[in-house]
This record gives structure tokens, C-alpha cells and sequence, in this order.
């Protein structure tokens, strides 16, 4: 039965796609932490080609792509589109504002005051990219937002990034990059899952769908098939990094 105007739409998840999310995120911090170690050269100078990998890592894969997976796993019992330009700016935001917290945590070297000024401006920059994704959904329904949840929200992003840039510049054990990985990809989904409870939608009148909008069932595997491709390619970059560098030199963190 279709819903009516003015009905509150109770959502429900997917529970294989929400755990496809979490994969997507661990994957990506598991990477950006590898680049973040080959970011800075031994001599202090920043290589900028580890920086952007790590930035599309974190920021497009860790965590748009699991925000993105996320919303697809976010059932309503209407259909869902999402416009393509939020869609594409919430994607590059997500990109530029990691680099931009990498590079001030550790693009000279790892300290306190970079540290803190990139986990504020991560922390909101996620907060700015998950609810613009969200208003780029397309339905019939309109949102509004608990805003004592948002505050939550925030918050756990900006403690979540503070944890994801310290693991970044002070772990070098792979095994404990595993963990990190793992710890990261918890606390961004935890911020993501949060925020999507700060949302009430109400059903209204049908209308139609936008020109530049986009949908369609499988757009979580969609994400995830693409984002792995990414992976692979930043990872075969990385390890390539890897063969180059003389035996005896390792990349500088403090």
C-alpha cells in the first residue's frame, strides 16, 4: 500500500548492503593509512601523489563511498533517487577536505596544533558532506532534522577524525594498521548510522523526479564494485612507491 501525505515513513536497512558499507570503510583507512606512510620523503619534502592517494582513500572511499552504500542500505516505502550535483560535490568535498587534514596533520611533520586544526576541520567536513547527501536524496517525503542528534553527530565525527589522523601519522606495524583500520571504519559508521537517525521523514505529494537525478537497485554494489577498483589501483601505486625506494631509506613521520 502506498503511503499517504502527510504519514511519517518508517525506514528500515538492509542488512547486507549496511555491512557492505563497513567493508568499503575499512578497506579505505587501511589504505590511507598505508599512504600517509610514504606521504612524507626522508628529506621532509611531501609527496603529493601518496597525499592525494591517501585523501581518495579516506575521503572518496573510507568515507563517501561507505556513506553513499550507507544510504543505498536506508529503506523507505517509496523510491529513492538522489541528485547527480549534490551527489558529485558531496564526493569531492569528502576528497578535498581529507587531503587538507592530512596534509595539516603531517604534511611537514606530525604535531599537536596541525593535529587538532585537521581532526576540526575533518570532523565538520564529514558532517557538511553526510547531511548535503542526504538533502540529495529525491522522494516524495519531506526531512526534518533532530538537531540534539546532528550535535551527536558532529561530534562523533570530529573525535573520529581526531582518532583516524593520529592512528595515520603514529602506526607503522601493519598489524596495528589492521586494527586502526578496523577501529576507523567503526567510528565512521557509527557517525554515518547516528545521523541518519536525526532524520524524520513525512510522506507528500508525488512529484517529479528531478532531470539530473539518478537511481536504481543495485547503486550500493554499483559503489562498492567501483570504489574497489579504485583500491586496487591506489594499492598497486602505493606498492610500486614501495619497489622504488632504496633499501635502508624509510619516509619520515615526526
Amino acid at each position: 500500500m502506498d503511503p499517504l501525505v502527510g504519514q511519517v515513513l518508517n525506514p528500515t536497512y538492509a542488512i547486507g548492503t549496511a555491512v557492505l558499507s563497513y567493508v568499503i570503510s575499512f578497506f579505505g583507512s587501511l589504505l590511507a593509512l598505508l599512504c600517509t606512510r610514504k606521504m612524507v620523503r626522508s628529506d621532509g619534502s611531501v609527496d603529493f601523489a601518496m597525499l592525494a592517494g591517501g585523501a581518495v582513500a579516506l575521503g572518496g572511499i573510507g568515507i563517501w563511498s561507505m556513506h553513499f552504500i550507507g544510504m543505498v542500505a536506508y529503506r523507505l516505502p517509496v523510491p529513492v533517487a538522489y541528485n547527480l550535483p549534490l551527489t558529485v560535490v558531496s564526493l569531492v568535498a569528502a576528497i578535498v577536505i581529507s587531503g587538507l587534514a592530512l596534509y595539516l596533520a603531517g604534511g611537514k611533520r606530525f604535531n599537536s596544533k596541525g593535529w587538532v586544526m585537521g581532526s576540526l576541520l575533518a570532523g565538520l567536513g564529514v558532517c557538511v558532506m553526510h547531511y548535503m547527501g542526504m538533502y540529495a536524496m529525491s522522494l516524495r517525503a519531506a526531512m526534518s532534522l533532530d538537531w540534539g542528534i546532528v550535535a551527536g553527530s558532529v561530534a562523533i565525527a570530529i573525535i573520529a577524525a581526531a582518532s583516524a589522523l593520529w592512528l595515520a601519522f603514529n602506526l607503522t606495524e601493519l598489524t596495528h594498521q589492521v586494527v586502526a583500520a578496523a577501529v576507523m571504519g567503526v567510528a565512521v559508521c557509527s557517525m554515518h548510522y547516528v545521523g541518519m537517525t536525526a532524520a524524520t521523514m513525512v510522506c507528500t505529494a508525488p512529484t517529479p523526479p528531478g532531470s539530473l537525478s539518478f537511481g536504481g537497485s543495485n547503486l550500493g554494489l554499483g559503489v562498492f564494485g567501483t570504489a574497489g577498483a579504485v583500491l586496487i589501483f591506489i594499492l598497486w601505486v602505493v606498492t610500486g612507491r614501495a619497489l622504488d625506494e632504496p633499501k635502508g631509506v624509510t619516509p619520515r613521520h615526526a
